[in-house]
Parts: structure tokens; C-alpha cells; sequence
């Protein structure tokens, strides 16, 4: 009986979406917080990106404020000197996105990180700082068009994590 129950229990693993391995940590700067739908529920996973923009800052033009803003400030993040949350706002096209590709393309080889989070996904927030919470690496949590209406749940998880919550914050998220 029991080496029947492990042999379901080994087939159903097959249907749980696996944990990164140390060389995937490694080896990828940025990676796409996933759901799948498994007969156990929705489960969400750290997925690496395989074909990370190239974009630099030197790319960016008419924007040097915001650039050296944002710079200045993800500079202080890896140097675990005081940094900001930051919500860059503003219209289709006006450089947002590619700011802070800049800024994975620059500090990646400092160890600079980025998660991309679907919007719907931001409920998972205090799921997805959990798995990085002990990497060694910091982590920019990234949502491209982030709108929310009335009572959607994504805005209060993320409201509790800005503002605060019993989980004390992570110095490297």
C-alpha cells in the first residue's frame, strides 16, 4: 500500500510547477512571477526570463531627471543605503518601462534582480517575498500597467506591503 500512495504522490509532484535551482537564481537577472492551475488550485511560481531587454540608460533620452532620480536611488538600494518605493507614473511611451530595465541592465552584475508581476498577481506579493526573503541578491518587484478600480484586491496587497503589515519588510525587496 505504501509504495502505491508514493507512486501517486510522485506522479501528482509532476503537476506542481518546481522551485528554482541555485544555478537558475544565478544565472538569470530577471524572472516572471507565473500561476498555473493544477488540480491542487492555483499555485504561483518564480518562472526565469530567458531574453532580458538590453536596454541602458544611455539609451533613454529627454528624461534625465527621472533617470538620474531612479538611478540615484537604486544605486543607494544595492548599497543598503536609505532607498525609496517608487510608482513612476505618466503617459503610453514616456520611458517608465525602460527605466527600470536600465536599471536591471545596469546592476545586474552587482546583483541587482527584477520580478515582473502580472497585476492580477499582486495579491501574491507577500507570497513572492517570501521565496526571495533569504537570496542574497535585491530584488525589484516590477508592474507594468498597474490601474486599479474600486475594492480590487491587488491594491490592498500591495497597500499592505508599502505601508506595512505583522511580516516585517525585507531589506532586499
Amino acid at each position: 500500500m505504501n509504495e502505491k500512495l508514493e507512486q501517486l504522490l510522485n506522479h501528482l509532484e509532476t503537476f506542481l510547477p518546481k522551485p528554482l535551482t541555485e544555478e537558475e537564481w544565478k544565472s538569470s537577472t530577471a524572472f516572471r512571477w507565473r500561476r498555473r492551475d493544477s488540480i491542487f488550485g492555483s499555485i504561483g511560481f518564480m518562472q526565469p526570463v530567458k531574453h532580458v531587454s538590453d536596454i541602458t540608460f544611455e539609451d533613454l533620452k529627454n528624461i534625465d531627471r527621472q533617470r538620474d532620480a531612479i538611478r540615484d536611488n537604486t544605486k543607494n538600494f544595492i548599497q543598503k543605503k536609505p532607498a525609496n518605493n517608487i510608482l513612476l507614473t505618466g503617459a503610453r511611451g514616456t520611458g517608465k518601462s525602460s527605466l527600470v530595465k536600465a536599471c536591471l541592465n545596469t546592476y545586474a552584475s552587482r546583483g541587482l534582480r527584477l520580478i515582473e508581476v502580472d497585476k492580477q498577481d499582486m495579491v501574491d506579493l507577500p507570497d513572492i517575498i517570501e521565496v526571495v526573503s533569504d537570496r542574497p541578491e535585491k530584488f525589484i518587484i516590477f508592474c507594468d500597467d498597474l490601474s486599479f478600480e474600486d475594492g480590487e484586491p491587488g491594491y490592498k496587497a500591495l497597500k499592505s506591503i508599502l505601508d506595512g503589515s505583522v511580516a516585517a519588510a525585507t531589506p532586499n525587496v
